[in-house]
């Protein structure tokens, strides 16, 4: 079993023979660890399983140390590394970005990390950001996609401090700006922020995004715009992390 305690959702991911047999969301709240444990009641149930069922566990992100229930704790970096790994083959960059904060790696050819970068001292370019701006402007975070499309050219907005950006979007609106006009602009404002992180770690082909915002088809199409490259989002993107840690917990448990 893998847990990933995020510093906005907590995420579950069960094994057996290897396989993925049940996974588990919800928010992670301010009770860590009484988040964890319901994680780990939700992933049980759905197999109708028990604790004792359980071989190993290994618990990881923001919130990693308050799984009671871990066998061993360990680091995002490596966890969302095996889990992007798993979930797309040949994976050689990860953008990870969560509600919080977000994250780079790049692996060596041989599929260790060979780089990485994180930012999460600010909500700039993360979920948080992106939460703020939706509701200032009243829309979806799913319809960014659609209105991205539909946007003949991006808005400027030139920072991705969530304060002054959103002084900007008000500034924006009461100059007539159209709403997709501004909401590609907040994306390509995202995708700007996680460039400069992608050039200290190095930028390389076969880029693969994971995390809550991957599922947020604007700044996905902003990055590859920006990139010019295929940007990859696997199925179950958002469990990178405890897919990862379910891995080494399957590994961990075979050679006992």
């Amino acid at each position: 079993m893998g847990i990933d305690v995020g510093s906005s959702v907590t995420k579950g991911v069960l094994l057996s023979d290897g396989n993925i047999v049940s996974t588990f969301m919800l928010p992670t709240g301010t009770e860590l660890s009484i988040t964890a444990e319901e994680c780990i009641e939700g992933l049980l149930k759905d197999r109708g399983l028990t604790k004792k069922d359980v071989l190993y566990t290994v618990s990881t992100g923001y919130g990693r140390t308050q799984v009671k229930e871990a066998d061993k704790t360990v680091t995002e970096i490596t966890c969302h590394s095996r889990g992007a790994k798993a979930l797309a083959s040949g994976a050689r960059l990860i953008i990870d970005i969560g509600g919080q904060d977000s994250k780079v790696i790049r692996l060596d050819e041989d599929g260790m990390v060979a780089d990485f970068v994180m930012n999460d001292k600010c909500a700039a370019g993360t979920g948080r950001f992106l939460e703020v701006m939706a509701e200032r402007l009243g829309v979806s975070l799913f319809d960014f996609g659609r209105m991205w499309k539909t946007a003949k050219r991006p808005a400027n907005i030139s920072s991705t401090c969530t304060v002054f950006a959103e002084s900007e979007v008000i500034s924006l609106l009461s100059a007539g700006i159209a709403l997709d006009t501004i909401i590609r602009g907040l994306c390509d404002a995202v995708a700007e922020r996680l460039l400069g992180m992608i050039h200290r770690v190095g930028l390389v082909p076969r880029v693969v995004m994971t995390g809550g915002v991957s599922k947020n088809e604007g700044v996905r199409l902003s990055l590859e715009k920006k990139l010019a490259l295929k940007v990859t989002v696997p199925e179950m993107s958002q469990f990178a992390g405890a897919y990862g840690a379910a891995i080494i917990a399957n590994e961990s448990a075979v050679q006992r």
